[in-house]
Protein backbone atom coordinates (compact mmCIF):
# COMPACT_ATOMS: atom_id res chain seq x y z
CA UNK A 1 0.00 0.00 0.00
CA UNK A 2 1.33 3.52 -0.78
CA UNK A 3 2.60 5.32 1.93
CA UNK A 4 0.12 8.29 1.10
CA UNK A 5 -2.64 5.98 1.36
CA UNK A 6 -1.71 4.62 5.09
CA UNK A 7 -1.04 8.30 5.95
CA UNK A 8 -4.65 8.84 5.10
CA UNK A 9 -6.05 6.46 6.85
CA UNK A 10 -4.26 7.67 10.15
CA UNK A 11 -5.24 11.37 9.38
CA UNK A 12 -8.81 10.40 9.10
CA UNK A 13 -8.52 8.59 12.59
CA UNK A 14 -7.14 11.33 13.90
CA UNK A 15 -9.42 14.09 12.77
CA UNK A 16 -12.41 11.42 14.09
CA UNK A 17 -13.86 11.41 10.45
CA UNK A 18 -13.87 8.07 10.55
CA UNK A 19 -15.54 6.29 13.26
CA UNK A 20 -16.16 2.92 14.32
CA UNK A 21 -19.45 1.66 15.84
CA UNK A 22 -23.01 1.20 15.40
CA UNK A 23 -24.32 3.68 12.84
CA UNK A 24 -27.42 4.02 10.76
CA UNK A 25 -26.83 5.80 7.51
CA UNK A 26 -28.68 7.73 4.97
CA UNK A 27 -29.55 4.77 3.29
CA UNK A 28 -30.93 2.83 6.08
CA UNK A 29 -28.09 0.92 6.48
CA UNK A 30 -26.66 -0.15 9.65
CA UNK A 31 -23.13 0.14 9.46
CA UNK A 32 -20.21 -1.09 11.68
CA UNK A 33 -18.39 2.49 10.31
CA UNK A 34 -18.98 5.72 9.40
CA UNK A 35 -17.18 8.62 7.46
CA UNK A 36 -18.14 12.27 7.24
CA UNK A 37 -15.67 14.64 5.73
CA UNK A 38 -17.42 17.29 7.44
CA UNK A 39 -15.13 16.65 10.38
CA UNK A 40 -12.46 18.49 8.82
CA UNK A 41 -12.43 21.59 10.06
CA UNK A 42 -9.48 23.46 10.96
CA UNK A 43 -6.67 24.60 8.37
CA UNK A 44 -4.38 22.36 9.18
CA UNK A 45 -7.00 20.09 8.29
CA UNK A 46 -8.15 21.43 4.77
CA UNK A 47 -4.21 21.38 3.62
CA UNK A 48 -3.47 18.22 4.39
CA UNK A 49 -6.56 17.03 3.19
CA UNK A 50 -5.98 18.67 -0.24
CA UNK A 51 -2.05 17.00 -0.24
CA UNK A 52 -3.91 13.69 -0.42
CA UNK A 53 -6.52 14.31 -2.92
CA UNK A 54 -3.60 15.95 -5.04
CA UNK A 55 -1.29 13.08 -4.45
CA UNK A 56 -4.62 10.16 -5.59
CA UNK A 57 -5.77 12.33 -8.35
CA UNK A 58 -1.95 12.74 -9.97
CA UNK A 59 -1.81 8.32 -9.46
CA UNK A 60 -4.90 8.27 -10.76
CA UNK A 61 -5.25 10.68 -13.78
CA UNK A 62 -2.21 12.64 -13.99
CA UNK A 63 -2.35 16.60 -14.18
CA UNK A 64 -3.84 17.34 -17.41
CA UNK A 65 -7.10 18.79 -16.47
CA UNK A 66 -7.96 22.52 -16.48
CA UNK A 67 -11.16 22.52 -13.33
CA UNK A 68 -11.51 20.87 -10.15
CA UNK A 69 -15.19 20.59 -9.93
CA UNK A 70 -16.74 19.75 -6.01
CA UNK A 71 -20.66 19.78 -5.91
CA UNK A 72 -22.31 21.80 -3.18
CA UNK A 73 -21.59 21.63 -0.53
CA UNK A 74 -18.87 20.02 1.06
CA UNK A 75 -17.12 19.41 -2.24
CA UNK A 76 -16.73 23.32 -2.15
CA UNK A 77 -13.95 23.53 0.34
CA UNK A 78 -12.01 20.24 -1.32
CA UNK A 79 -12.65 21.63 -4.59
CA UNK A 80 -10.36 24.61 -2.87
CA UNK A 81 -8.46 22.75 -1.02
CA UNK A 82 -7.22 20.51 -2.98
CA UNK A 83 -6.55 23.29 -6.39
CA UNK A 84 -4.63 25.19 -3.84
CA UNK A 85 -2.13 21.49 -2.88
CA UNK A 86 -2.00 20.77 -6.80
CA UNK A 87 -0.07 24.65 -7.21
CA UNK A 88 2.22 23.98 -4.57
CA UNK A 89 2.79 20.01 -4.81
CA UNK A 90 3.41 20.04 -8.72
CA UNK A 91 3.14 23.75 -9.79
CA UNK A 92 0.03 22.98 -12.08
CA UNK A 93 -2.89 25.90 -11.57
CA UNK A 94 -5.85 24.11 -12.04
CA UNK A 95 -9.16 26.64 -11.62
CA UNK A 96 -11.85 25.49 -9.19
CA UNK A 97 -15.89 25.37 -9.99
CA UNK A 98 -18.77 24.38 -7.80
CA UNK A 99 -21.98 24.61 -8.18
CA UNK A 100 -24.56 26.66 -5.77
CA UNK A 101 -27.95 25.09 -4.35
CA UNK A 102 -29.92 27.98 -5.77
CA UNK A 103 -29.21 29.97 -8.57
CA UNK A 104 -27.82 34.00 -7.81
CA UNK A 105 -30.38 35.93 -10.13
CA UNK A 106 -27.60 39.27 -9.07
CA UNK A 107 -23.97 39.93 -8.73
CA UNK A 108 -22.32 36.96 -9.41
CA UNK A 109 -25.22 36.04 -11.58
CA UNK A 110 -25.62 32.16 -12.27
CA UNK A 111 -25.69 28.71 -10.73
CA UNK A 112 -21.40 28.21 -10.65
CA UNK A 113 -19.21 29.35 -7.83
CA UNK A 114 -15.45 29.82 -8.48
CA UNK A 115 -14.37 29.75 -12.64
CA UNK A 116 -17.08 29.13 -15.52
CA UNK A 117 -16.81 25.87 -17.08
CA UNK A 118 -15.60 26.53 -20.96
CA UNK A 119 -15.84 24.40 -23.72
CA UNK A 120 -12.47 21.89 -24.24
CA UNK A 121 -12.16 22.07 -20.71
CA UNK A 122 -11.65 18.95 -18.62
CA UNK A 123 -12.82 18.29 -15.30
CA UNK A 124 -11.90 16.70 -12.35
CA UNK A 125 -15.22 15.59 -9.87
CA UNK A 126 -14.25 15.87 -6.08
CA UNK A 127 -16.32 14.51 -3.46
CA UNK A 128 -16.25 12.96 0.25
CA UNK A 129 -17.93 9.63 -0.23
CA UNK A 130 -20.37 8.36 -3.01
CA UNK A 131 -22.52 5.33 -1.13
CA UNK A 132 -25.52 5.70 -3.60
CA UNK A 133 -24.23 7.39 -6.87
CA UNK A 134 -27.42 9.88 -6.26
CA UNK A 135 -24.96 12.97 -6.07
CA UNK A 136 -23.19 12.17 -9.40
CA UNK A 137 -26.84 12.22 -11.04
CA UNK A 138 -27.60 15.61 -9.78
CA UNK A 139 -23.87 16.87 -10.58
CA UNK A 140 -23.57 15.45 -13.98
CA UNK A 141 -26.26 17.57 -15.49
CA UNK A 142 -25.18 20.81 -13.93
CA UNK A 143 -21.75 20.50 -15.25
CA UNK A 144 -22.85 19.50 -18.85
CA UNK A 145 -25.97 22.21 -19.14
CA UNK A 146 -22.59 24.85 -18.40
CA UNK A 147 -20.52 24.28 -21.25
CA UNK A 148 -19.41 21.11 -23.97
CA UNK A 149 -16.47 19.95 -21.05
CA UNK A 150 -14.73 16.50 -21.10
CA UNK A 151 -15.02 14.60 -17.69
CA UNK A 152 -11.90 12.80 -16.84
CA UNK A 153 -13.01 11.18 -13.64
CA UNK A 154 -14.58 11.25 -10.13
CA UNK A 155 -12.52 11.14 -6.82
CA UNK A 156 -13.73 10.40 -3.56
CA UNK A 157 -12.05 9.85 -0.17
CA UNK A 158 -13.64 6.58 0.69
CA UNK A 159 -14.36 4.10 -1.12
CA UNK A 160 -17.45 1.95 0.75
CA UNK A 161 -17.18 -1.10 -1.22
CA UNK A 162 -20.96 -1.76 -1.04
CA UNK A 163 -23.73 -2.06 -3.06
CA UNK A 164 -24.76 1.06 -5.06
CA UNK A 165 -28.15 0.57 -6.89
CA UNK A 166 -27.26 -2.59 -8.05
CA UNK A 167 -24.84 -5.07 -7.01
CA UNK A 168 -21.64 -3.04 -7.73
CA UNK A 169 -20.26 -0.65 -6.06
CA UNK A 170 -21.38 3.16 -6.66
CA UNK A 171 -18.27 4.01 -8.35
CA UNK A 172 -18.11 0.97 -10.69
CA UNK A 173 -22.27 1.84 -11.38
CA UNK A 174 -20.71 5.43 -11.93
CA UNK A 175 -18.24 4.48 -14.25
CA UNK A 176 -19.90 2.57 -16.64
CA UNK A 177 -23.00 4.87 -16.72
CA UNK A 178 -21.04 8.02 -17.33
CA UNK A 179 -18.02 6.33 -19.15
CA UNK A 180 -15.43 8.36 -17.04
CA UNK A 181 -13.09 7.08 -14.29
CA UNK A 182 -14.23 6.70 -10.71
CA UNK A 183 -11.18 6.40 -7.79
CA UNK A 184 -11.26 7.32 -4.24
CA UNK A 185 -8.05 7.80 -2.02
CA UNK A 186 -8.56 4.92 -0.17
CA UNK A 187 -11.56 1.57 -0.13
CA UNK A 188 -12.55 -0.24 3.01
CA UNK A 189 -10.82 -3.14 2.41
CA UNK A 190 -7.66 -0.93 2.71
CA UNK A 191 -8.56 0.26 5.99
CA UNK A 192 -9.22 -2.84 7.61
CA UNK A 193 -5.76 -4.23 6.28
CA UNK A 194 -4.23 -1.54 7.80
CA UNK A 195 -5.75 -0.89 11.06
CA UNK A 196 -6.76 -4.81 11.82
CA UNK A 197 -5.29 -5.93 15.40
CA UNK A 198 -2.55 -2.75 14.15
CA UNK A 199 -2.02 -0.60 17.54
CA UNK A 200 -2.07 3.16 16.58
CA UNK A 201 -1.26 5.32 19.54
CA UNK A 202 -1.87 2.89 21.60
CA UNK A 203 -4.97 1.93 20.35
CA UNK A 204 -6.49 -0.86 18.43
CA UNK A 205 -9.21 0.80 16.20
CA UNK A 206 -10.28 -2.71 14.55
CA UNK A 207 -10.53 -5.50 16.80
CA UNK A 208 -11.34 -9.09 16.20
CA UNK A 209 -15.24 -8.34 17.13
CA UNK A 210 -15.37 -5.00 14.76
CA UNK A 211 -13.71 -6.94 12.44
CA UNK A 212 -16.51 -9.68 12.15
CA UNK A 213 -19.20 -6.95 12.39
CA UNK A 214 -17.44 -5.62 9.26
CA UNK A 215 -17.34 -8.64 7.39
CA UNK A 216 -20.95 -9.45 8.35
CA UNK A 217 -21.70 -5.73 6.95
CA UNK A 218 -19.93 -6.75 4.00
CA UNK A 219 -21.66 -10.24 3.67
CA UNK A 220 -24.97 -8.37 3.08
CA UNK A 221 -24.37 -5.11 1.77
CA UNK A 222 -20.68 -5.77 0.27
CA UNK A 223 -19.98 -5.01 -4.12
CA UNK A 224 -19.67 -7.86 -6.85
Amino acid sequence: MESYKQEFIEFMVDSQVLKFGDFTLKSGRKSPFFMNAGGYVTGTQLRRLGEYYAKAIKENYGLDFDVLFGPAYKGIPLSVATAMAISELYGKEVRYCSNRKEVKDHGDVGILLGSKLKDGDRVVIIEDVTTSGKSIEETFPIIKAQADVEIKGLMVSLNRMEKGQSEKSALAEIQEKYGFGACAIVNMREVVEYLYNRPYKGQIYINEELKASIDAYYEQYGAK
